[in-house]
């Protein structure tokens, strides 16, 4: 790539950034989530697919209390788990889903813990939720994608 092309990249890579973080903080306040800041930048991205966001804990400022996901799927959050990392995240986000998707939408009925659409569609949206789940945990398997998380 040419380092205007790079620059270009770069300034794509950066909007669309920022309005997965803003998308993500507005999704947070309609949930009724309390918490401290949602990181400046995502902890781990595939631009413009999916980003993973560290989210304040309000209890314990200065560490990471739950992990976010946005992007071309659904928006989510989980609490961070005891592995702490953003590979750890993109792992229970796809088994959560895997899980939504096979037995509850797949029934047609809402999942207890995932809403996705409206439930008269359940049926419908399993099929998307559980690819995207595979893809998830794909990554997750994937040594290559992580630069040293294990």
């Amino acid at each position: 790539m040419t380092d205007e092309a790079d620059d270009l990249k770069e300034a794509e890579d950066q909007v669309w950034c920022d309005s997965q973080r803003q998308y993500v903080i507005d999704h947070l306040s309609r949930e009724g989530l309390e918490h401290g800041r949602v990181g400046e930048w995502p902890a781990w991205h595939v631009s413009p697919y999916v980003a993973i966001w560290a989210i304040e804990s309000i209890t314990h400022p200065g560490w990471v209390g739950w992990w976010a996901i946005s992007g071309d799927l659904p928006t989510d959050y989980v609490v961070c788990g005891p592995e702490r990392t953003p590979r750890a995240a993109v792992r229970e986000f796809g088994l959560r889903w895997k899980e939504a998707a096979a037995v509850a939408m797949a029934e047609g009925r809402e999942p207890d813990e995932v809403v996705i659409g409206r439930p008269e569609d359940a049926a419908m949206l399993a099929p998307v939720l559980g690819a995207r789940a595979e893809t998830l945990l794909g990554w997750a398997n994937d040594d290559s994608v992580w630069d040293d998380d294990p």
